[in-house]
């Protein structure tokens, strides 16, 4: 079973930055490409970014040039590092393996931007 657990969500400013963590349990970590999503109140969640075993990374329009995932195999963690903030990136974020959420979700971690 693998779990996901994830942290360093919190209350900024807008323009400011936070960085967020994804532990995963399981072997299978290494060879999953894996991604951080987003829900906000009253929206479906979306993918925003994702990145590749190899290291390679997508995002999407909203979050590109500011937000950057990267992940640390060894220690089975997938970050997201989240600079200039929007009012509009207020959201619960999440972590799962992309593009397709094949695990269950963890509690996520809450990210609010005041303006």
């Amino acid at each position: 079973q693998v779990q996901l657990v994830e942290s360093g969500g919190g209350l900024v400013q807008a323009g400011g930055s936070l960085r967020l963590s994804c532990a995963a349990s399981g072997s299978i970590f290494s060879i999953n490409a894996m991604g951080w999503y987003r829900q906000a109140p009253g929206k479906q969640r979306e993918l925003v970014a994702r990145i590749r075993s190899g290291g390679s990374a997508n995002y999407a329009d909203s979050v590109k040039d500011r937000f950057t995932i990267s992940r640390d195999n060894a220690k089975n963690t997938v970050y997201l590092q989240m600079n200039t903030l929007k009012p509009e990136d207020t959201a619960v974020y999440y972590c799962n393996s992309a593009p397709m959420a094949r695990y269950d979700w963890g509690q996520g971690t809450q990210v609010t931007v005041s303006s």
